[in-house]
């Protein structure tokens, strides 16, 4: 997969600060737009290949135990392989599943030649190993690009799989029109899903930030945020990043879903992200809203690195 060298700036209005009522600076990243358009690009090439007599990617998604969010989200994944063309259907397992069970349901996922990708939605029972789950798909099948092979070939810049959060942060990015290269970047958090593969996406040639990745240790962080031209928060911390850690005109880019406590609504909790969205507003130049951020961007990647399987 490559980054576009052209990017088509997918903003949307300025939000009414929820609070006051006042404007803030920032333009709001759409990233259901940006989603959108990357499903149309995998649907172009779905169908080019449907016209040359080839068949349709196929992405096999394994559930285990019934977590509502996990099944909230496999069924997100469903709907956008629809939209694009690409084939997929949902493997269910009963919570009870031994991990030998679950370890042979991958053995032969990866010797079917009609899968293209393999996708075990975390995480598992407590019972299971998720890292022994992990290496046991083939790695030219793992289109989460988890698999320590495929995070090797990451870290040393080869071509292969990009993991699907950190690259559709680098697409809501270069897509926005924001200037990346040189650019003062803060990563907090450094988890092997995002911090630390975004870290990386964005050290290599072709983005070259310079990169500040902070974590639960680091010192005096709001001195370092302060000096960030672009920030992404990744901690799973509601409200974390606040105004008086941000400079005036920062690009922020929130990974963080959590659920706050919301009597007004039906569910009784709202999805919130790891920014005080009210505050960073009024500072930033953009910024991603949650939902509708960098939620979307993670299932495009996901289908794009499906198709580059089958490619």
């Amino acid at each position: 997969m490559e980054y576009i060298s052209h990017p088509r700036i997918v903003l949307s209005q300025r939000f009414p600060n929820s609070v006051t009522g006042d404007d803030p600076l920032a333009q709001i990243i759409d990233g259901r737009a940006i989603a959108a358009d990357i499903r149309k690009e995998i649907k172009t090439e779905v169908d080019a290949r449907l016209a040359e007599g080839k068949r349709a990617p196929y992405l096999a998604v394994v559930l285990v135990g019934d977590d509502p969010a996990s099944a909230a989200y496999v069924r997100g994944k469903h709907k956008a392989a629809a939209e694009t063309g690409i084939e997929s259907d949902n493997l269910a397992y009963p919570a009870t599943i031994s991990e030998d069970e679950l370890l042979g349901v991958i053995a032969r996922l990866n010797d079917d030649p009609a899968v293209d990708g393999i996708l075990v939605q975390l995480p598992l029972p407590d019972h299971i190993d998720d890292q022994k789950v992990i290496n046991a798909v083939d790695p030219e099948k793992d289109v989460d690009c988890f698999h320590p092979l495929n995070v090797g070939r990451l870290m040393l810049g080869l071509s292969g799989f990009k993991p699907a959060t950190p690259a559709g942060i680098v697409e809501l990015l270069l897509r926005s029109g924001i200037e990346i290269s040189g650019k003062n970047t803060v990563i907090i958090g450094r988890s092997n899903i995002v911090g630390k593969p975004l870290a990386i996406l964005l050290l290599q040639k072709g983005t070259d930030a310079t990169v500040t990745v902070c974590h639960s240790r680091t010192r005096n962080l709001p001195e370092i945020t302060r000096q960030a031209d672009i920030i992404v928060t990744a901690i799973g911390r509601a409200g974390f990043l606040t105004a008086d850690m941000v400079k005036e005109g920062v690009v922020v880019i929130d990974v963080g879903m959590n659920r706050v406590e919301d009597a007004s609504r039906e569910s009784g909790y709202r999805l919130v992200g790891d920014v005080d969205f009210d505050g960073v507003s009024k500072k930033a130049s953009l910024i991603t809203p949650v939902p509708g951020g960098v939620g979307p961007m993670t299932i495009a990647l996901m289908l794009r690195n499906t198709l580059d399987a089958a490619q």
